[in-house]
């Protein structure tokens, strides 16, 4: 977080829970290592599926997002307008 302002990974993750909720933290983990260019380094994904965690964890302490079920989460109407996603 930079003061109090969701950063562009929690800004893209939350995209990616909108697009497809309810998304688990392995299914956002995924979705943030296809959209990014691919790592010759073999800790690439566990540190993506680590980070995948700690944005969704961010973004619930914001109330951008909200626990569907134990690591599933869906997008808040805060959430949804602070990226201007339509779903509802």
């Amino acid at each position: 977080m930079s003061e109090g302002h969701p950063t562009e990974p929690q800004r893209e993750a939350l995209r990616l829970i909108c697009r497809a909720e309810p998304m688990s933290t392995t299914e956002l983990a995924a979705g943030l290592i296809e959209a990014r260019p691919g790592s010759t380094n073999p800790g690439y994904p566990r540190a993506i599926s680590r980070m995948a965690g700690t944005l969704a964890w961010r973004l619930h302490a914001q109330h951008f997002v909200t626990e569907a079920s134990q690591g599933t989460w869906r997008t808040t109407p805060a959430g949804r307008a602070l990226i201007g996603c339509t779903r509802s």
